[in-house]
């Protein structure tokens, strides 16, 4: 149970033990632990990006970026990093404009309207990162199957042989269920960080909407 929820039961107690809290304090109490939630979920983000960059530094020399290389796929992976980048960068202002904007409400119809806005943001900012998971994915597979030697020849040799639908159904079928596991492994963490934040933040504001009665 935590600090507000603890005040509150002790508030609805007879006895003269305790203070009794005003409207201001509830609601103080209140904006503070949303601006608390609002900043983590800005600097997660942050987290979030530096992670995935440091992935990318640590790939460089590797043989898959060598491979990847070797496909001259720079036409492509460069103005969809450029695309992404601006994006993601757009989404830190956003989170941090929720921030100092819930920091800075002085009232309790201003507050719900931005932790409606500041939850908003992050559905948006989890299906852009899916949304661009699934269609870079594709993309590459698209790439990869019109320039790689290897999986041009294996389909040329399929194609031959009378087995060139059974070639892309494997190559889909395995790239939908390699897709399907990144996916999942991402949902589970957006569920575990970003989730319980916007459930807590979601808390907050259920109980501005009780003030407001």
């Amino acid at each position: 149970m935590d600090e507000l929820e603890l005040l509150k039961k002790d508030w609805q107690k007879n006895d003269n033990k305790y203070p009794k809290l005003s409207y201001d304090d509830i609601y103080k109490m209140i904006l503070k632990k949303s601006s608390s939630i609002v900043k983590w979920i800005f600097i997660i983000s942050l987290l979030e990006f530096v992670f995935w960059a440091g992935i990318s530094f640590a790939l460089k020399g590797t043989k898959i970026l060598e491979n990847v290389e070797n496909l001259n796929m720079n036409q492509i992976l460069i103005p969809m990093t450029i695309i992404s980048y601006a994006v993601l960068i757009y989404f830190f202002y956003l989170f941090y404009r929720n921030y100092r904007r819930i920091s800075s409400t002085d009232s309790t119809k201003h507050l719900m309207k931005n932790i409606l806005k500041t939850r908003r943001t992050v559905k948006h900012y989890v299906i852009f990162n899916l949304a661009s998971l699934i269609i870079g994915s594709f993309i590459s597979l698209s790439f990869v199957l019109k320039h790689d030697e290897k999986i041009v020849a294996q389909i040329e040799l399929a194609s031959a042989n009378g087995e060139v639908f059974k070639m892309y159904a494997m190559i889909i079928i395995t790239t939908v269920l390699m897709l399907a596991v990144m996916i999942g492994v991402l949902l589970l963490f957006y569920w575990l960080v970003y989730g319980i934040l916007l459930k807590r933040l979601n808390k907050n504001y259920k109980e501005l909407k009780k003030l407001e009665v």
